[in-house]
């Protein structure tokens, strides 16, 4: 599935008005009943990492990176203390490199706030282990699908491949939204309706093309400036094979339109 992780800590802190986050934060406290079982490993590919090659995580107990700025002090202090899954791991190396992926370890990472946020909410308990995968720094859109199709195997082991991203994330108009100032989303709401058409094909091959030619969508750079929060979408879109999408949730905040997908 692939589902919006908000902006910074904001599930943690208090928004004026009050219920600007509520929608997303009830969307991901409810993921855990959407599931037809308790998954046995999370895999996370976050727009918060990237690498010049595919790199997985594999710490047996990573940290929190607290990689925001300028929010309160308390949301500093926020734990989630998930294990890491070192099997998992070498799976994921495994069956990256023989789809011809070079995929080295990270034996350091911690979990970025793409991770620990949106899955702080999602299950608060922390008790299933994690393991988190970078993007790819050239954000080839092919290339992320492909390395999905790579991970697909896992579905049936018991893993449930997450991409957390959002799908607006064009930084500059949502702060002056913020601050009061008159934004035009008009194109952010294109850009949705031609991304929840592409994801949602029945036809895995018109919809693996869709994605992979994103950028010429209507609206798609006004959304997306720079793709890293949407990329992640593509993996998990490629993990899907066969299986049709389905959006699961569409919210407006601070003026943009952020949706979420799951498939199988």
């Amino acid at each position: 599935m692939f589902i919006p992780h908000g902006g910074g800590p904001c599930f943690f802190m208090d928004w004026t008005p009050p219920e600007t986050w509520n929608r997303q934060r009830e969307f991901l406290a409810d993921l855990p009943v959407s599931l037809p079982e308790t998954p046995k490993a999370l895999l996370v590919i976050s727009g918060h990492w990237e690498e010049p090659q595919f790199t997985v995580q594999r710490n047996p107990g990573p940290p929190l990176l607290f990689d925001y700025n300028g929010f309160p002090p308390h949301t500093y202090e926020l734990t989630w203390p998930a294990p890491g899954a070192p099997a998992l791991s070498d799976r994921v190396q495994a069956l990256l490199e023989a789809a011809g992926f070079p995929c080295p370890v990270d034996e350091a990472r911690g979990y970025d706030h793409g991770v620990f946020i949106p899955l702080k909410v999602a299950f608060p308990q922390a008790d299933i282990p994690c393991v988190q995968l970078s993007l790819r720094s050239d954000l080839d859109p092919a290339a992320h699908i492909a390395v999905g199709r790579a991970l697909a195997p896992l579905r049936d082991e018991g893993v449930l491949i997450i991409g957390s991203g959002n799908t607006y994330h064009n930084m500059q108009k949502m702060m002056r939204a913020m601050r009061g100032g008159a934004a035009d989303f008009v194109n952010g709401q294109e850009f949705d309706r031609w991304l929840s058409d592409a994801a949602t094909r029945t036809d895995p091959v018109e919809r693996d093309r869709m994605l992979a030619q994103w950028a010429a969508a209507p609206g798609a750079r006004d959304a997306n400036p720079r793709e890293e929060h949407l990329i992640p979408l593509h993996v998990v879109a490629g993990a899907a094979l066969a299986d049709k999408g389905m959006k699961t949730l569409e919210d407006h905040v601070l003026g943009a339109v952020e949706s979420a997908f799951t498939f199988g």
